[in-house]
């Protein structure tokens, strides 16, 4: 059965229990007035005590001995839930949290970690989600992830055990897996007040694990809402093949791993560096880790947040998983901010918590309020401006094949359809960025070669995903590739490229659901972080040359011999505005965003062979239209170069 019809056919099977039950207790309450049809519920009311819910932590089995010690792990579940349903016994619908953060690092703009009481009962869970949808119905789960703070096993970054400590908990809600009073007891506890209906939320490391969750199919899984989050583990520290990072997933697992962990899981990140070559080949490793594969797996309906300038978690991610999934029919909906990093409690509150709201509602309760039918996307043009699509990216989006020609100067050519001829040279320069590039995309310099299309005559759309296929000689045997595409011309952003990735956190606080002494749901609010530029880099990609005849495996290349490469740009939605000018920039390093080569090259680009395929909305015709009126060159500023970052999908602001 198709995904949405199945989906339909239980959402009304739980409408029309629900209605039911509610006729029935109209029609046996005293003086219930005759013939009146009860209202189907629309949304979920805050009814219930936050102050008195029941707070418990269980240990669940994964099944799994990952830390070899002959005896299966238990995963640690706080559990926050309403004390007045779990007298009458009604079952209730889950959100889950799965985390490695809860206790290392914190979750959400404040840092927020887990705190206990005196019995190691749950006192403070980070985030607002227990304060906000406790009272209304909801049982709120925070899963510490194998191998840190209170479970056992060890760290395996996005792997077999990462995702098992998460599903297993699924399993436990829906009565297919054990879980037990203590980390070793054998006192059982069953979760005989869930209903088994799970919505699994989280940001970067948290949202990766509700993607792999997914990917497993397993069932009871209802909807997940992954923020800023990795869908393939290799696309997260190489890109075909150039590392992103000075590190590896060992280096994570040392950040966030329990100290009883790091006692006893060295074996495990011995896997974790032996499977993970700094060759940038793919392996057995990353293939497990790589959750796009079994988008066909999911049965869960999919709100995915991510934003366009996040260079930590880079935006390839959510395209790819985005399109494999609408390949096969996922029901889904997408936010994308202009921020980098950022949860969007912090970039649109009081939107965010609404939609989210009838988001679970929907998809937990079976309540018709619309979601469903409202546009697809929502997206943020210029700081706390939003536009809409009913489907995304839009019906009418075509991919165009752009050319790169020569100009009138060295290395400052032109962007249109006919193809090029000729070349164009540049050679690495490991200490300059992209900003440097497309500060001087009109001046000949030695490190990077730009193609600038006509001042456009009308706005120009690009919406989803680019690729940009290069054909290109070096003079040395190893080298590395970027391209970016760049809206030329002045306009307001959120300044992502500060520490803060585009939000100012104020002082003041705002109260999302119910407190306690011991948790509060009051927040520091914020506000958006801008800059004036006169330029924006909407999409970037990278990619060691040497991996030009094998996406998953590079070899020495042959100085003096071209070699044709594609590099995969990060999904974007970006209108290049009437009057600006569209351009795309080929060069060596991009400095903190990719780690350079063991040589210097100079590579020459056969420009007859080299070229962009970018999404328009409109197609060719669009392009064709919108380049009409003469270009200008004037000096160009942007954002600050990008800082160096660690490798954690938490960031700065996780």
């Amino acid at each position: 059965m198709p995904i949405r019809a199945r989906r339909t056919r239980l959402l009304w099977r739980s409408l029309l229990t629900a209605t039911l039950a509610a006729l029935l207790a109209t029609l046996m309450a005293p003086g219930a007035a005759r013939g009146a049809a009860p209202e189907a519920p629309r949304e979920s009311r805050p009814t219930y005590s936050y102050e008195n819910a029941i707070r418990e932590s269980v240990w669940v089995d994964t099944r799994i001995d990952g830390d070899t010690n002959g005896r299966t792990d238990r995963v640690a579940v706080d559990i926050v839930r309403p004390r007045e349903l779990d007298r009458t016994g009604r079952r209730i619908p889950v959100i889950m949290d799965a985390s490695p953060y809860y206790s290392c690092c914190g979750r959400g703009n404040e840092r927020q970690k887990k705190t206990y009481d005196e019995n190691g009962d749950p006192v403070r869970l980070p985030l607002h989600y227990d304060n906000y949808f406790v009272p209304r119905g909801y049982g709120y789960v925070a899963v510490d992830l194998t191998g840190t703070n209170r479970s056992d096993g060890c760290v395996d970054i996005g792997g077999r055990s990462d995702v098992q400590s998460a599903k297993a908990v699924v399993d436990w809600l829906n009565g297919r897996a054990r879980g037990y009073t203590s980390r070793t007891g054998d006192e059982r506890a069953r979760a005989s007040w869930s209903n088994g209906r799970t919505g699994m939320i989280g940001k970067s490391y948290d949202g990766t694990i509700a993607n792999g969750v997914a990917a497993t199919g397993v069932r009871g899984l209802k909807t997940i809402v992954p923020i800023s989050a990795i869908s393939s583990w290799y696309d997260y520290y190489f890109a075909k093949g150039a590392p992103l990072f000075g590190s590896g997933p060992d280096g994570l697992a040392r950040g966030v791993e329990s100290p009883e962990a790091r006692a006893r899981c060295g074996a495990v990140k011995k896997r974790l560096v032996d499977g993970a070559p700094r060759s940038g080949d793919r392996t057995p490793l990353w293939s497990e880790r790589d959750y796009v594969p079994d988008a066909g797996k999911v049965r869960a309906s999919v709100f995915l947040v991510h934003g366009m300038q996040d260079l930590n978690v880079r935006a390839k991610h959510f395209g790819q998983w985005w399109d494999a999934l609408a390949a096969n029919g996922v029901d889904r909906k997408i936010w994308l901010g202009q921020a980098g990093h950022v949860d969007p409690f912090d970039f649109r509150r009081a939107h965010w918590v609404r939609t989210l709201h009838r988001w679970f509602d929907h998809e937990l309760l079976g309540y018709d309020n619309g979601v469903d039918r409202e546009p697809m996307a929502d997206i943020e043009r210029a700081p706390d401006r939003w536009t809409t699509d009913r489907t995304w990216p839009p019906r009418t989006t075509d991919t165009v094949e752009l050319r790169p020609a020569k100009g009138s100067s060295s290395g400052v050519g032109t962007l249109g359809t006919r193809p090029g001829k000729g070349t164009e040279t540049f050679t690495d320069d490991p200490g300059l960025s992209e900003t440097d590039w497309a500060e001087r995309i009109h001046t000949p310099t030695p490190a990077k070669a730009g193609f600038v299309s006509k001042p456009l005559g009308r706005d120009l759309r690009l919406s989803g995903s680019s690729k940009v296929t290069v054909t290109a000689t070096p003079t040395t045997r190893t080298a590395h590739l970027s391209a970016v595409l760049v809206d030329l011309g002045p306009d307001t952003i959120r300044d992502y490229a500060h520490e803060s990735e585009g939000i100012i956190t104020l002082p003041d606080r705002t109260c999302w659901g119910a407190s306690t002494t011991g948790d509060s749901a009051c927040f520091k609010e914020t506000t958006a972080k801008t800059t004036d530029v006169d330029y924006t880099i909407f999409s970037r990609g990278w990619a060691d040359l040497g991996n030009w005849a094998d996406d998953e495996r590079g070899r020495p290349l042959t100085p003096g011999r071209p070699h044709t490469i594609t590099l995969d740009l990060a999904a974007s939605d970006h209108v290049v505005p009437k009057g600006h000018r569209l351009a795309l920039i080929v060069a060596g390093t991009d400095r903190g965003l990719v780690e350079p080569p063991a040589d210097t090259p100079t590579l020459t680009l056969d420009l007859a062979r080299t070229y962009a395929k970018v999404p328009l909305v409109g197609g060719a015709k669009a392009f064709t239209t919108s380049t009409t009126v003469t270009p200008r060159a004037p000096r160009l500023d942007g954002v600050a170069p990008p800082r160096p970052l660690n490798p954690l999908p938490g960031g700065s602001t996780s």
